[in-house]
């Protein structure tokens, strides 16, 4: 199999990834019992360096950027599966630190989260993992060196 599958499929799995924690992230389920909590949130006012904040604005921060960051990790995937394999073999830093980076959020959504994006992190982090295991693993094409000035110059016969 070859990287660009994988990042393919890691593409599509941030962008839905992305697309569901923007929507839903915000949500809550009455059941939860912590409607008196969220109104907290959202009522309680503080000056934070210059600024008239709540709670509730810190967290849609928070919650907006994590969608701006897998929407940004969907479109390196998407452009990483476009390198050609001996580009790719010289980006395996980037590669790895991009499997590990999912591989940490795996072990905090495990922590903290729930089925879905525990579901999500372990199908991204594997398929990021197989792409750059795989992008070490193709073989390099180095075209031959070309000296200019033979290639110029018609050969001298003695």
């Amino acid at each position: 199999m070859k990287p660009s599958l994988f990042y393919r499929i890691a593409a599509v799995l941030l962008l839905l990834f992305a697309m569901g924690h923007t929507l839903g992230f915000r949500q809550s389920d009455p059941t939860w019992g912590v409607d008196a909590l969220l109104n907290s949130m959202r009522s309680t006012h503080f000056d934070v360096q210059g600024f008239h904040r709540t709670y509730w604005d810190l967290f849609t921060a928070a919650g907006f950027s994590l969608g701006v960051f897998y929407l940004f990790a969907a479109i390196l995937a998407w452009q990483l599966a476009t390198v050609p394999a001996a580009t790719l073999a010289l980006l395996r830093t980037t590669a790895w630190t991009f499997a590990l980076c999912f591989a940490a959020i795996t072990v905090v959504s495990w922590r903290y989260l729930f089925i879905l994006p525990i579901a999500f992190s372990i199908a991204i982090t594997f398929c990021l993992t197989a792409a750059a295991w795989l992008s070490v693993k193709q073989p390099q094409r180095v075209p031959p060196k070309m000296n200019v000035a033979s290639a110029a110059a018609p050969a001298v016969e003695d």
